[in-house]
């Protein structure tokens, strides 16, 4: 700064240019805010952009879309094949099939094996958190001739970034962490399950089913289950 000015001039210089700094600092951080605002039921206080359609819309059988590094490809199955969980025995009080076809399964109460389960509402769900034993399933299907149906009426991949859960609203997507190694996976939640086996009672304990591409990512496919944590992420369309 010149030194042909007076102190007092300097000084003033100093805290204009101060000020100046302030407000371009203020003006970005609300720009961040306002972008990616924290929300109730976030994950690390965060919103999770996402890239692409990722609702069914009147018409369509396929769509695709993004949320942060982790990408979904949805297809809607044909009515004849058959369920995942063979054991849903109606939903909403209807055939399964016709629940499906009438698009009422959202968060309908269904019946498995005589056992009535109420999903939790919409609003409820953005809040859901919970830590428990996870585990994957569906990897047979990979060797059977026909497709498998979930819950709301997707196709099942495998291999796709998806799950089952008894109480959230289909479809969901939801944060899974790995509470022994720390890894995370965002899945689509898009099935009913897991509940109790002949084999093994306690399996209905589990709290979420996820698919072998996710219990891959996740570290615990040969293990077969884990203690994870399940976050709902609330999401902001982008172009």
């Amino acid at each position: 700064m010149p030194y042909f000015l007076s102190r007092s001039i300097r000084i003033k210089f100093r805290s204009l240019i101060a000020l100046v700094v302030m407000i371009l600092v203020l003006a970005a951080c609300s720009t961040v805010k306002k972008t990616y605002r924290a929300g109730k039921g976030t994950v690390n206080g965060a919103l999770w952009v996402v890239t692409g359609a990722y609702k069914f819309t009147k018409g369509t059988t396929k769509l695709a879309y993004k949320i942060g590094k982790f990408s979904f490809d949805v297809a809607m199955a044909p009515l004849d094949w058959p369920l995942m969980n063979e054991h849903i025995e109606e939903i909403d009080g209807l055939p399964v099939k016709e629940a499906i076809r009438q698009g009422r399964v959202k968060n309908s109460p269904y019946t498995v094996k005589g056992k009535r389960y109420h999903p939790m509402t919409v609003a409820k769900a953005q809040e859901y958190e919970e830590e428990g034993i996870a585990s994957w399933y569906g990897n047979e299907t990979l060797r059977q001739k026909d497709g498998h149906m979930t819950a709301n009426g997707e196709a099942f991949n495998p291999k796709a970034l998806s799950a089952a859960h008894k109480l959230l609203p289909l479809p969901t997507n939801v944060m899974v962490t790995n509470l022994k190694n720390g890894r995370s996976v965002i899945v689509r939640v898009n099935d009913r399950g897991p509940f109790p086996s002949i084999h093994n009672a306690k399996s209905g304990d589990r709290i979420i089913d996820l698919s072998t591409a996710a219990a891959k990512k996740l570290g615990f496919y040969r293990q077969g289950t884990a203690h994870v944590r399940v976050q709902a992420i609330e999401l902001v369309e982008t172009g």
